[in-house]
């Protein structure tokens, strides 16, 4: 393919991320790559319920995925910093639109979850950079056996209570960003629909509080013993 043709392509590409709707686009479909990836952590750290056997082979399994689970890795975290990026653009779009404040703010209008998007979403960013230094990597713990033992890394590593609590505040961020999130996906895609926005909204927070729950349920039953 010639250049000459490569640069209207290209120029087109652009220009439709350059617009909202691009843009939104974009935050829907890295938002949905990034909320299976949440569905599927949850399902495999919930394992740990099951004992020590069953989630250190599931850990083995991950990890003689070999070159493909880099892959993933890969697409999660272009998916990460696009969503991020693309986020903080709509926000100063919206506000750059929007120049003189309110002199009284309508917080009706808005949830809480809406209302800290913009927050929640680098607060979590960061807590995921935390986590995989925390129990992935082991930078932050390197006594831990990363390769062998899981298992004894999530006790070992949730038996600390500030961070049992950082990743428990970290789940409630989650929670708020997911219950505005999910909803906002289809809204992105053009399910804008009387009739079907309001119980889609409603099984976005059915859907945060379950997965708030059961993360949140891992470093608590390590702190009450339940899981040792």
């Amino acid at each position: 393919m010639s250049a000459t043709a490569v640069a209207p392509s290209l120029k087109r590409e652009v220009g439709f991320y350059e617009a909202s709707i691009g843009k939104k686009l974009v935050m829907a479909v890295t938002g949905a790559i990034l909320f299976l990836f949440v569905i599927g952590h949850l399902l495999g750290n919930l394992q740990v319920y099951l004992g020590p056997e069953v989630l250190n082979a599931y850990a083995r399994k991950l990890r003689e995925l070999g070159p493909l689970l880099w892959v993933v890795r890969g697409v999660l975290l272009v998916s990460v910093l696009l969503h991020i990026v693309t986020g903080v653009q709509l926000w100063l779009a919206n506000r750059a639109a929007r120049p003189v404040g309110y002199i009284r703010r309508n917080w009706v209008e808005g949830s809480f979850s809406s209302r800290t998007m913009i927050l929640s979403g680098p607060l979590i960013g960061l807590f995921v950079l935390y986590h995989l230094l925390h129990l992935t990597f082991g930078t932050v713990h390197p006594e831990f056996n990363h390769e062998l033992d899981v298992y004894a890394n999530v006790v070992r590593g949730f038996q600390q209570v500030p961070a049992s609590l950082a990743y428990i505040a970290a789940m409630v961020f989650l929670g708020f960003h997911l219950s505005h999130g999910i909803w906002s996906m289809f809204q992105s895609v053009g399910w804008n629909h009387p009739r079907f926005m309001p119980p889609i909204q409603k099984a976005a927070v059915v859907l945060a509080v379950l997965i708030v729950a059961g993360n949140i349920s891992i470093p608590v039953a390590v702190l009450a013993g339940i899981v040792r």
